[in-house]
């Protein structure tokens, strides 16, 4: 097969097709990882639903105690596949982190606990995704508050029209700011009245953005952090975040604003502990090195959420027993294209029953 000649450039995504490759907009890609409305070559995909996470506190976030708290309220509660379809939305980037899109269904391979699944179903369809915004108001924002709220506007406006949207502000603690809405104007007054203050209890905003994710409208749920460092406030541990991240289904982008002189340990953690929970749910972290970089940022966020893969399988393994199964993406672009990389979820927990 002739290898067509590749141009990259600077502005404008990557578009490909059996015999080559097209150029448009610049930007980052990854759907979130919780499963969204396919168009199914075999069955609809409306079927497919998984469990909210745990049972949400209270718009006052102040009931959380702890890891006693955490553990009962998560007693028996997994997210997992529901049916025998098993949806895994995800993204391309290019060597140049450029969106790569035009990709087709033989294009990609699906290895389930490293065994090799076959691809029912392929979707690009640019549906509309429940979205929670978790900001960051602690004393070390002050100087970067603006910044944050205008790039959190910025990414709300050049999403899909039909988004909603919560948002989280947490300094000590977690606070609901706007319940879901998708009238961005009304999310704007909100935030003009936002000061930053007091310490960070970042651990404690996510458990609760994830709560608060279970009254989603859309099956396509993701998270946008904004912060500028470690936790040094919740209650929550960071093993016991992580494990509600994990069986969450929801996929997490982080914009991390840190500062590389760090005098706390919790500081110096806070772009790892980002960029891990961002990387396993099928998102990422983008650090910022200019603030004025931040409203960039989010559109490429934003344009990640509209272009995203959805493959659709059902497991040769149909056991029904909660286990967690590793899932594994495999790309073999089309002659002509350079090395590519794949942004999908980890895996899943199967069905009880």
């Amino acid at each position: 097969m002739a290898t067509h000649n590749t141009v990259l450039k600077e502005v404008g995504p990557v578009k490909v097709s059996g015999f080559g490759l097209l150029l448009i907009a610049s930007i980052c890609a990854a759907w979130t990882l919780a499963p969204c409305r396919a168009v199914a070559q075999e069955e609809p995909l409306s079927t497919v639903h998984v469990q909210p996470p745990p049972p949400e506190p209270s718009k006052d976030p102040a009931p959380l105690e702890g890891p006693a708290a955490l553990k009962s309220t998560r007693a028996g509660e997994k997210i997992r596949v529901n049916v025998n379809l098993v949806l895994v939305p995800l993204t391309v980037t290019d060597p140049m982190d450029r969106l790569v899109t035009g990709l087709e269904k033989e294009n990609f391979f699906v290895y389930e606990n490293n065994h090799l699944e076959n691809i029912k179903t392929f979707s690009t369809e640019d549906a509309p995704v429940s979205i929670g915004i978790i900001l960051d108001l602690s004393g070390s924002m002050s100087n970067k508050v603006i910044r944050a709220r205008d790039s959190v506007l910025e990414f709300m406006k050049t999403s899909n029209p039909q988004d909603e949207f919560f948002v989280i502000g947490f300094n000590d603690r977690p606070e609901l700011i706007e319940d879901f809405t998708s009238s961005v104007d009304q999310i704007e007054a909100r935030l003009a009245l936002v000061k930053a203050e007091h310490r960070t209890a970042l651990l404690d905003a996510i458990y609760f953005g994830l709560n608060k994710m279970k009254q989603a409208k859309y099956e396509r749920r993701a998270i946008l952090i904004v912060s500028d460092g470690g936790d040094n406030r919740s209650r929550y541990t960071e093993g016991e975040v992580r494990a509600v991240v994990r069986e969450s289904g929801v996929q997490i982008y982080s914009i991390g604003i840190f500062d590389p002189y760090a005098a706390t340990t919790e500081e110096r953690l806070g772009p790892l502990l980002l960029n891990d929970i961002s990387d396993e749910t099928g998102g990422r972290l983008f650090r910022v090195d200019d603030v004025a970089e931040m409203g960039d940022i989010a559109t490429k966020i934003s344009a990640e959420l509209r272009n995203e893969y959805v493959l659709g399988y059902r497991p040769d393994n149909d056991k029904k027993d909660g286990k967690w199964r590793k899932l594994k993406v495999r790309l073999t672009p089309p002659p002509g294209l350079p090395q590519l990389t794949v942004h999908a979820r980890t895996g899943y927990y199967a069905p009880l029953q």
